[in-house]
């Protein structure tokens, strides 16, 4: 029954941005588990599906197949950071394939971890002179899956699309931090001290009745970093490899490397469903973590496959 349901309009689609249509919604998804069937392998000590494993090193395994396939056999509670660049509202096309974004929430928190946290990279497109506000009905999606809503965060970029008239230019996306309870791992990523950021510095906090309570501010010289990140994007800023930019939307791997460092420790297992060109694999592998990553079309497996057989400079952070 649950392969009926998903088949007739689920869940299906090419990661770091792909085309969806409306089919079921998440509150007609099924809460039921799949049953494993077919073959096993044994990955990194996990017991998993054997089918449509594209490439499989000791740090990496890429299925290409549609995710409703994978995620429900995946082991639950097995995954401690998801990192997601989903389709939104037609802004690219592969090939046709649909995604039921909205189902996605309830996919995913069976096989995250207590405490595993999901970042969820996604946008919204105008249309009639509207923007759709796709990316806020994800939100509350995962809220009521269960989810908690940690952070909403910005990625601001150097490039943007040229907007319509009487519109300001469009430079962000969100990147909604989602988690299964209280985050397990923070690791924050700290700056220099700018401006009145400074070590021994009087500070003054405005408190719920109005008064200010103020105390000298005594850490190190770095400065925890804010939630607006800006990153530049676009050919060979992206990535330094060329080859990932026959994929039309990939986001960059310093911000890949930004959320794995912060809601991961080496070794952590890391899913990305929607894998496209293999930026999250392969910054995981870079990072020293481990992933599985799934796409539905196989040119964009061949890309990541690529980045992936290469050597990878293994960063100590």
């Amino acid at each position: 029954m649950l392969r009926m349901w998903l088949r007739n309009g689920a869940l299906s689609g090419s990661g770091e941005r792909g085309v969806f249509y409306r089919t079921l919604s998440y509150m007609e998804m099924p809460r039921v588990r799949a049953r494993p069937h077919g073959g096993r392998l044994n990955w990194n000590g996990l017991e998993l599906p054997d089918k449509n494993v594209y490439f499989k090193d000791e740090d990496s395994l890429i299925y290409c197949a549609d995710c409703r396939d994978i995620l429900p056999l995946l082991r639950d509670k097995s995954i401690d950071l998801v990192m997601a660049s989903p389709p939104y509202d037609d802004l690219r096309t592969y090939g046709g394939y649909s995604l039921d974004i909205l189902g996605m929430p309830r996919l995913l928190l069976p096989i995250m971890l207590d405490g595993a946290c999901c970042v969820w990279i996604v946008g919204d497109q105008v249309i009639n002179g509207s923007e759709t506000g796709s990316s806020f009905r994800q939100a509350l999606a995962f809220l009521d899956s269960g989810f908690s809503l940690h952070d909403t965060m910005i990625y601001a970029k150097d490039a943007f699309r040229f907007p319509e008239s009487g519109r300001y230019l469009q430079q962000f996306e969100y990147m909604f931090v989602f988690s299964n309870g209280k985050p397990k791992t923070f690791n924050p990523i700290n700056q220099k001290h700018k401006n009145n950021y400074v070590k021994g510095k009087y500070m003054a906090q405005r408190q719920r009745d109005g008064t200010l309570v103020g105390k000298v501010y005594s850490s190190s010289n770095d400065f925890q970093l804010g939630n607006i990140w800006f990153y530049d994007v676009g050919y060979m800023k992206s990535s330094k490899i060329d080859y990932v930019f026959e994929h039309p939307a990939i986001f960059p791997e310093l911000l890949a490397d930004d959320h794995i460092n912060s809601w991961s420790n080496p070794n952590d297992l890391i899913l990305d469903p929607f894998l496209g060109s293999g930026t999250t694999a392969y910054c995981a592998k870079k990072l020293g973590r481990k992933c599985i990553g799934i796409e539905i079309e196989e040119k964009y497996c061949e890309i990541a496959k690529k980045r992936l057989s290469q050597s990878v400079m293994r960063l100590d952070v």
